[in-house]
């Protein structure tokens, strides 16, 4: 019987190195990676690929690129797209592959694109500046978006603005590409709502909150034609006090959607939490240093025997047998070298 193969993606910024997508062969044994391409892409900030597998989008300087994912798991560029506006930081699609949404970290703007049948990226369909001020002068003082993606129904696009302290929920108008805002799912003031997950099932939502570091858990469901989300469940991944340097960064699902991942710059540590995918709920098994600086992304390999974690500020990946029964992880074999390193992502061959 054949063994599943798979191939990873890291973006990168590029800082002296034009190559801002790394590619790796994914050993499941072993749970390493050995180097197979490198594509020449600026500052490639967040990558997604489409539900269908076929391509992969990638955040770059004032705008986004499409690629064709090959046989072998390598990258033709497709095209690219201006957003008319600063770079992004997030990007993903609607669960049919017909609209790219880009979040603006830096100028709090959402913008709407739409794409082809062949993955190429199109015309601008809307974009929306947020508005306000947030509460903290010296860096929330206005809208920073920092993830976009819809709800598995495909009908609403949750929008979380770090700066504002909420996630807006947006119907989306498929036909046209447009969105209008139905509702607002406040947090905490100070908190920065950073990245949303969504359960397998479609049932359950899962915020991470930058500053003060907790993941909230929403039951949704739409009623009568409206947005419906009831708060089941707040887990802290780091006890903060005033003064922590801890901020949490990465929020990523097991590929089996049985855990949830995120990770701790300050503690530099990875926080491991089982799923009960009938109540939505977390429950916490371990919290574990990484062994390196600002680990802004990690994820568990397809089996979840392996983790990486991607730490921005040392310039490496550090590599972890995972043992979830005795709830440890130990280091597997030396870092790899990449350069300020943003987000991973498998894809099976």
């Amino acid at each position: 019987m054949a063994k599943d193969k798979y191939v990873a993606y890291v973006s990168t910024y590029t800082r002296g190195d034009r190559h801002g997508i790394k590619i790796y062969d994914v050993d499941m044994e072993k749970g390493r990676f050995s180097g197979k391409d490198q594509v020449e892409i600026s500052n490639s900030s967040y990558v997604t690929i489409s539900h269908n597998e076929k391509f992969l989008y990638s955040i770059t300087d004032f705008g986004v690129e499409s690629y064709a994912i090959l046989e072998d798991g390598g990258l033709e560029m497709i095209n690219f797209a201006s957003i008319n506006g600063m770079r992004g930081c997030y990007v993903s699609t609607d669960y049919t592959d017909s609209y790219l949404f880009v979040a603006g970290y830096h100028d709090g703007k959402l913008t709407v694109l739409r794409l082809k049948e062949s993955g190429a990226i199109g015309d601008i369909t809307d974009e929306i500046f947020h508005k306000g001020l947030g509460s903290v002068a010296e860096r929330n003082f206005r809208p920073h978006i920092n993830c976009a993606r819809m709800t598995h129904d495909n009908k609403y696009l949750l929008v979380a603005d770090q700066g504002m302290d909420h996630v807006n929920v947006y119907r989306f108008d498929h036909r046209n590409g447009k969105v209008l805002l139905a509702d607002v799912i406040r947090s905490e003031i100070e908190s920065a709502p950073r990245h949303v997950k969504i359960s397998r099932d479609g049932r359950f939502i899962y915020i991470i909150h930058e500053w003060k570091c907790y993941i909230d858990v929403y039951f949704y469901e739409e009623r009568k034609g409206q947005p419906f989300f009831e708060k089941i469940q707040t887990v802290t991944t780091s006890s903060v006090e005033k003064g922590s340097p801890n901020a949490a960064s990465a929020l990523s699902f097991s590929e089996d959607h049985k855990y949830l991942l995120t990770t701790l710059a300050g503690d530099n540590a990875a926080v491991l939490f089982s799923v009960d995918e009938e109540s939505g709920k977390l429950t916490e098994i371990f919290s574990l240093p990484v062994s390196g600086d600002y680990p802004k992304d990690a994820i568990l390999f397809p089996n979840n025997k392996f983790l990486v974690s991607l730490n921005h500020e040392s310039n490496e990946m550090t590599f972890f047998h995972v043992d979830i029964k005795n709830k440890t992880m130990v280091m597997n074999g030396p870092p790899v070298q990449v350069d300020v390193p943003n987000c991973i992502t498998f894809h099976k061959l």
